[in-house]
């Protein structure tokens, strides 16, 4: 079962960060996703450079930065010094994207693009050929719990028909339900953020919600 599972920590609980984070590991969680907005670019502020240096202190899984901010270039040299694995940026708002790819690669990070529901692959598909990965927002950015946008699945198809020629990995963030797991993962999605959709719920726990995700998938594997 070829699937990575990401805990968006813009849900956690941050009076207990650590607890958190130690029982996201021990649930099985493959690596740590942070968002980080700038009230410009989305309506909100996100988490702060001390949270994630916080996290990558008390982990030894991936860590990776979804910047939803205007001129991402600016960031790069304090996410480098944290020490974050990948790198995601909206190319809207960069004036010079593949300069800013060029150099999250250059540092050792990977680098992903992100899509917004509304932003098309027309205007970002010279990228993909410098991309690690492809970040997919299912929902509109900027606020967790909006509602999964349906057109957004003929874009996965899309990609997923591109992916081969191109040689990126496929990552959806937005309204992730376990039923949406097991319906992509099969067909070459291969990572997915887990945020109040699914993980970060009152009415289950960490261990509960993982293991759920994972018996779909193994069910789908098989039938």
């Amino acid at each position: 079962m070829n699937i990575e599972l990401s805990a968006s920590m813009m849900c956690a609980n941050y009076s207990h960060l650590e607890n958190e984070v130690k029982s996201l590991e021990a649930a099985g969680i493959d690596s740590f996703h942070i968002d980080i907005m700038d009230g410009s670019f989305v309506d909100n502020f996100g988490m702060g450079y001390q949270d994630m240096a916080y996290i990558k202190s008390v982990t030894k899984r991936t860590v990776d930065a979804h910047l939803m901010v205007k001129n991402p270039y600016n960031y790069l040299d304090i996410l480098f010094g944290l020490g974050v694995d990948i790198i995601y940026i909206h190319p809207e708002v960069d004036p010079d994207p593949a300069t800013t790819i060029e150099k999250i690669k250059n540092s050792g990070a990977q680098a992903g693009i992100a899509i917004n529901p509304g932003t098309s692959i027309s205007s970002i598909e010279e990228l993909l050929n410098t991309a690690d990965r492809v970040l997919i927002l299912g929902v509109n950015p900027g606020h967790a719990g909006r509602q999964y946008l349906p057109y957004v699945d003929r874009k996965i198809e899309r990609l997923l028909a591109m992916k081969p020629l191109y040689n990126y990995e496929i990552i959806l963030d937005g309204a992730v339900t376990s039923d949406r797991i097991k319906y992509w993962n099969p067909k070459g999605v291969k990572g997915f953020i887990l945020g109040t959709a699914t993980l970060f719920r009152k009415d289950t726990t960490f261990e509960d919600a993982i293991a759920l995700i994972k018996k779909k998938n193994l069910q789908e594997a098989i039938s």
